[in-house]
């Protein structure tokens, strides 16, 4: 079965070097598209939680695969959230058709985009960042335990159950931030004129018009690869949620062979594509092992 050719893919929220990252579903996804252009809209690269005890070959595989879309033409468009806010010293910053931003404006059909990750509305994140990234070890904690029940659930037949989803449902407090975060969003691109707002940094997919006194516009959120397996497609001058758990192609599978692949034989099999991505290579997002460790270093000395 042929790739699905798509005008634009968002993706954010992968978290890669987390253990609640879903990599492998990530490269099914991946591998059953070919986009125009691919939009990694923020927190792709962990480097809050970053360990370099904890990058399996899925995650490495997940990288790789994004430098081959780019190599046969993709244009890939790295737009930095919090998780990896390291990358915004990068902005700006172009590597064959990698370019790395902190926001987008695109026009598609006659219509304009904006597309940043979220985080700017983040109060916790604005001013006390190390209270965000509490939250956050304490988020991936939650995920590895409800990876267990899940375990647990699967062995008596029973469906999923997401633990941080029902604590968000249950929050009055979330709920208000994330209603106020979605007003934001639209308030402001109504002001400024755009037809879309795209955001992710909530992990909450959705699809809805948003009006107020000044006019209307499309809010998008791109949700995430932990919990909610979402991608952001637009084609045919329309836009839809893909969800992974109900909407992936069975022709598509995770290649069984690259799961014991190493940092060499990576980078090997990404040189072999020739000069532009060895260009790619040098970056800092994916350069050699000890990059990895600088990242790690990068994000250490910032706390």
């Amino acid at each position: 079965m042929k790739k699905r050719k798509i005008e634009v893919a968002v993706i954010s929220d992968v978290h890669l070097g987390t253990y609640g990252c879903h990599a492998d579903e990530l490269i099914t996804y991946l591998n059953s598209i070919q986009p125009k252009k691919l939009i990694l809209n923020g927190d792709i690269i962990d480097i809050w939680q970053f360990n370099k005890r904890y990058f399996p070959p899925s995650h490495l595989k997940v990288l790789k695969n994004i430098i081959g879309m780019a190599s046969k033409g993709t244009e890939v468009f790295y737009i930095t959230g919090n998780h990896d806010e390291m990358l915004r010293k990068f902005s700006e910053t172009s590597m064959g058709n990698i370019k790395i931003a902190n926001k987008l404006i695109l026009e598609l059909d006659g219509k304009k985009a904006w597309i940043f990750h979220g985080d700017v509305f983040d109060v916790s994140i604005q001013n006390a960042k190390w209270l965000a990234k509490l939250g956050g070890y304490g988020y991936n904690i939650l995920i590895l335990i409800n990876s267990f029940v899940n375990w647990c659930l699967a062995k008596m037949g029973r469906e999923r159950y997401s633990l941080s989803k029902r604590i968000k449902n249950g929050v009055k407090g979330a709920i208000k931030y994330v209603n106020n975060f979605e007003k934001t969003a639209g308030d402001l691109a109504i002001e400024n004129d755009y037809d879309y707002v795209i955001c992710g940094h909530i992990h909450q997919p959705k699809k809805e018009y948003y009006e107020n006194n000044s006019g209307s516009c499309l809010y998008l959120n791109s949700g995430d690869w932990v919990e909610n397996l979402t991608a952001l497609e637009y084609s045919f001058k329309r836009w839809r949620v893909y969800y992974y758990n109900h909407d992936k192609l069975s022709p598509f599978f995770v290649d069984e062979d690259l799961k014991e692949m190493d940092m060499n034989e990576l980078i090997a099999s990404i040189t072999d594509k020739g000069a532009e991505t060895e260009e790619i290579l040098k970056s800092p997002i994916l350069k050699k092992e000890n990059d990895l460790n600088f990242l790690d270093d990068q994000s250490m000395a910032q706390d």
